[in-house]
């Protein structure tokens, strides 16, 4: 999973313009909302995009999507357990 978060990492850079950051600067259980990465609901649509179109998982439950969205660790728990479902 270690690949997985590492990418999220760098997609999340670059989604979201935090070229001053690197991924070793984003701290895996960190917020991502808030007084974390300090994304916000907008940033939020662009991560369900991002799932859908980079890992083929379609997020439509909103509370689900603020579990899911909580940081890069729970982020990639969410892809890997659903490539775990759908295999």
């Amino acid at each position: 999973m270690g690949d997985l978060i590492e990418e999220l990492k760098g997609k999340i850079i670059a989604a979201f313009h935090l070229e001053h950051l690197t991924p070793t600067q984003i701290e895996t259980d960190a917020p991502l909302f808030g007084v974390g990465l300090g994304l916000d609901s907008i940033d939020a649509l662009e991560l369900a995009v991002m799932l859908e179109r980079d890992y083929g998982i379609k997020l439509t439950d909103i509370t689900l999507g603020r579990k899911v969205f909580q940081s890069v660790k729970t982020l990639a728990d969410f892809i890997t357990q659903q490539r775990g479902a759908n295999a």
